[in-house]
């Protein structure tokens, strides 16, 4: 009993690390997409920024498994901090005199070390949760919702947090105090973390990374393309669409448009956490198997698909910024962020319940370098969609990998032996 309380003190600790992290997360995100808007880049050069983050998020969770199994979930907890508040301080380095394939080569390569960090730091909480959380009644789903709504809502107020310091302080000032914030909370963190997590073991193996279960891989998959269908209007084409309409040039028009955006941005991410939290009251998981709620996954990633789908199509009839179109958006999308946050927090019960504890570092690992797999594609296509095709397009790539991701979900077959989640 003693030694579980202990290592809820340390599960503790972590979440609250992780809190911090992904408030200045948020914030870096929203900072970086429109300040080098202002500074005149393209959707597909945004676009290419973001591009080195995600793909390091895929080698990092790749390999985050096996280094948590060989050196423990501290060491990938202190290592996630530590590179963020390298990659805050080099941004505020960047030269506004250089040119502009040297400032896009400079940027990606410091968003690839947040990359970095932000998926060593995810894949330390989550995998204290499968080891950490009651092994009765619906308790590893309420936990790992409470810890990705959680998660999601202190990551919706760092969008805000961004863009409210982008207008006052300015892009380095900025990341300079998020740096020194972090930097301390790091400092705290290590000197009263307790012990409770997992030391790692010599004999981990870099390829038992690669799982053999059924159900992991396609849940991955299903995974790729979810997150994919999110981050294709999410990270350019919203925000940049929005821009155009509600920025007239000006620096006080810039600042108004900042602060709309980021408050849009902000609101989403909150919401999605607070369902994501709710989502096991809602499904009432307590009394479901863990096959109902893998039916359940197929359900909603159906309704998912034809949100964007139907948004696709009045961006299409409107063909232009209009005011109700405008307003179609804000309410379609958060009725989006809706089904998505149900969708996410399932998939993130799902992938605790497949994997067994002798392998959840590294099977979390590989779904979540999955996950970053998503959105890569989806950073890439946003970019890509927005500049060729506009919303339509975008919206419409979408709903097409949603789609996909209602494919894969349907091949999943729990077979547990368990008789409801635990």
């Amino acid at each position: 009993m003693d030694d579980r309380k202990q290592g809820l003190s340390a599960y503790i600790a972590v979440t609250a690390a992780y809190w911090a992290f992904m408030l200045t997360d948020g914030a870096l995100r929203m900072l970086v997409l429109l300040h080098f808007h202002t500074l005149g880049f393209s959707p597909i050069q945004l676009a290419y920024l973001f591009l080195l983050y995600e793909f390091m998020g895929m080698v990092t969770n790749l390999s985050a498994g096996w280094i948590a199994a060989r050196f423990g979930l501290t060491s990938t907890l202190y290592a996630g901090l530590g590179i963020q508040i390298v990659a805050l301080l080099a941004l505020a380095g960047l030269d506004p005199e250089w040119g502009l394939a040297a400032s896009v080569v400079y940027v990606m390569v410091v968003q690839g070390l947040s990359g970095v960090a932000k998926d060593l730091s995810k894949m330390s909480s989550k995998s204290a949760v499968k080891l950490l959380a009651p092994n009765t009644g619906d308790g590893l789903f309420r936990w790992v919702a409470y810890l990705t709504g959680s998660k999601n809502a202190v990551k919706g107020v760092g969008f805000l947090l961004g863009t409210v310091l982008l207008g006052t302080v300015g892009f380095i000032g900025s990341v300079i105090a998020m740096a020194a914030v972090l930097a301390a909370i790091l400092v705290a963190i290590a000197i009263f973390m307790p012990s409770g997590l997992p030391q790692g073991r010599k004999g981990a193996k870099f390829k038992e990374v690669f799982s053999k279960e059924r159900n992991v891989n396609l849940l991955s998959l299903a995974r790729v393309f979810l997150f994919g269908a999110r981050d294709v209007w999410f990270v350019v084409g919203i925000p940049i669409y929005f821009y155009a309409v509600l920025s007239d040039g000006s620096e006080a028009g810039n600042r108004m448009a900042f602060f709309q955006i980021g408050t849009f941005m902000a609101l989403w991410i909150i919401a999605y956490g607070a369902v994501q939290a709710w989502a096991p009251g809602l499904l009432k998981a307590k009394d479901k198997t863990t096959d109902q709620i893998v039916a359940l996954a197929v359900q909603w990633v159906g309704l998912l698909t034809l949100i964007p789908a139907a948004l696709a199509l009045c961006a299409l009839v409107a063909g232009a910024p209009t005011n109700w179109l405008t307003i179609t958006l804000v309410a379609g999308l958060m009725v989006f962020g809706f089904v998505f946050a149900v969708n996410s927090s399932v998939h993130s019960y799902l992938i605790l319940a497949f994997t067994r504890d002798d392998r959840v570092t590294m099977d979390v690992g590989f779904y979540y370098m999955s996950n970053a797999a998503g959105r890569l594609l989806g950073t890439l296509l946003s970019g890509l969609s927005y500049q060729v095709g506009g919303l339509p397009l975008t919206l419409g790539t979408a709903a097409l990998m949603a789609g996909l991701s209602w494919l894969a979900t349907r091949q999943l077959h729990a077979g547990a032996p368990r008789t409801a989640p635990t």
